[in-house]
């Protein structure tokens, strides 16, 4: 890998990203410069040479030393418990996690399957609070599950049985890990999308995925549930509140829940 530091008026800075990125890079840091400047630390993958970039005047590219950095190592050093409505999310180094309670979700992070940080992951732990108040979750799948950080906050709020499922089969042992660290039993399947189920089989299907997969899918997605079920969807920024309310029309009228730019819908009853 190389890197290449590109300074630039602050101004310039998204205009020069996106170059880069056309460019071919692998990822961008973006670092203060003196005099109301930026450095736009770039990094290529092989022994690439000097971009090709049609820079603005001013502007200064050379090569920079490219720093061997375990990032999950760095990841973690900076990730530490939190709440997340009723839940503490931990991770298992955490003193919290020596004493779990029904309330404690462990996570270890390592490749970024979802560690519960992200608004869409909150709004859906949040949604599942007030699901369980309302209803039984019954039979519960959690589509594209990753880490199963939303299949085990199922089981904590009393899901009969829960399947994590996922294409990816570094998410298919992500999810076995955590079931273990959070001492619960999950079905982990690696299935694309609902074609691994029979329909009608879930009282409650979670999918944290993102838009384009939502509409794509949303056939299949509802197509899982059972008379009366109830669907979580989340991963979709409010802007494409509507595309998705469209594909999911025949579920009924859906609660909205926001967090930021993020959004999720909730359908219940759904026949």
């Amino acid at each position: 890998m190389r890197a290449w530091r590109v300074t630039v008026d602050a101004a310039e800075e998204d205009l020069v990203t996106a170059a880069l990125w056309e460019a071919g890079t692998a990822g961008i840091e973006v670092q203060p410069a003196p005099g109301g400047r930026v450095h736009l630390l770039a990094y290529f993958e092989g022994d690439a040479a000097t971009p090709a970039l049609a820079l603005p005047p001013g502007a200064a590219v050379e090569a920079a030393e490219v720093e061997e950095v375990d990032w999950v190592a760095r990841f973690r050093e900076g990730f530490h418990a939190f709440h997340a409505g009723r839940f503490l999310v931990a991770p298992p180094w955490d003193p919290a996690t020596d004493r779990p309670s029904p309330d404690t979700l462990v996570v270890d992070p390592g490749r970024a399957f979802g560690t519960g940080t992200h608004e869409t992951t909150r709004l859906c732990l949040a949604a599942l609070e007030g699901l369980a108040i309302r209803r039984p979750l019954g039979r519960t799948l959690d589509l594209g599950a990753g880490t199963a950080l939303l299949a085990v906050a199922a089981l904590r709020l009393g899901a009969r049985f829960v399947v994590a499922s996922d294409i990816d089969r570094e998410a298919n042992d992500a999810s076995g890990r955590h079931a273990r660290l959070n001492d619960v039993r999950l079905a982990v399947v690696r299935a694309d999308g609902g074609r691994g189920f029979r329909p009608g089989s879930f009282d409650l299907v979670l999918a944290n995925l993102m838009t384009l997969l939502l509409v794509d899918r949303a056939p299949e997605i509802r197509a899982l549930l059972g008379p009366g079920g109830a669907l979580l969807l989340s991963g979709l920024l409010v802007d494409d509140l509507s595309c998705v309310r469209s594909a999911f029309a025949p579920c009924g009228t859906p609660t909205v829940l926001v967090d930021g730019e993020w959004a999720a819908l909730v359908y219940e009853g759904v026949t």
